[in-house]
């Protein structure tokens, strides 16, 4: 009895083997390109960022052609194509904002919840930044459902709250901005975020500047 029982964990370890170890490794991947935004979306400017997002772009294009049924990549695809588009301005620009609307909205499809909701909350920043029609795709009626949708799933993160105090803020709301921004201030670090905490922190600070 003792040996079919050993037999049998065997084999549900070797099954499992490979599913275990599939998480680690996309979070691993996640993490590089993470890390590789942080420093060029914090600590890289001019013409060396814009030839530096591209090359992210790249490593986002590999990251979610190497892990096609999950959401996580395409949300940093996303990520890497709307903060490049920011950098890059100018008509050059809308058409990586709609390459990021549609990768992101395909992450909504496969998990909402991904990442802390992080679909939802770079679809609603998208939705107020790009200019409305006939030139873009804004709606401030959409960034706000998005962001809002992004506070239910993840109320203390730092960027769902920095989000809706910037788009608040952006609506003439300042008073009612400035209790997301200081939530987003005082939002727990992230594990082996440090640069991108500490950009987004400066940004924060700053818009609460504004308010104050």
């Amino acid at each position: 009895m003792n040996a079919l029982i050993k037999s049998f964990c065997l084999v549900l370890l070797l099954v499992a083997g490979p599913v275990l170890a599939e998480p680690a490794a996309l979070d691993a991947d996640l993490l590089k390109l993470q890390q590789a935004w942080a420093h060029v979306n914090y600590e890289v400017n001019g013409d060396a960022q814009e030839k530096a997002f591209e090359d992210l772009v790249k490593q986002a294009d590999a990251l979610v052609a190497g892990w096609p049924q999950r959401a996580e990549p395409l949300i940093w695809k996303g990520i890497v194509l709307s903060t490049y588009a920011g950098a890059k301005g100018g008509l050059g620009a809308l058409g990586l904002v709609k390459d990021a609307k549609a990768v992101l909205e395909q992450a909504l499809a496969i998990d909402e919840k991904a990442l802390d909701g992080s679909a939802h909350t770079s679809l609603g920043s998208l939705y107020y930044q790009v200019p409305g029609w006939p030139i873009g795709f804004g709606d401030d009626d959409k960034a706000e459902a998005h962001l809002r949708a992004a506070l239910e799933i993840n109320p203390n993160g730092i960027d769902p709250n920095y989000f809706f105090g910037d788009y608040l803020i952006e609506q003439g709301k300042e008073d009612r901005a400035k209790a997301y921004l200081e939530r987003a201030l005082e939002a727990p670090p992230r594990p082996n975020r440090e640069v991108a905490d500490a950009g987004r922190r400066a940004e924060i600070k700053a818009l609460l500047q504004e308010v104050n």
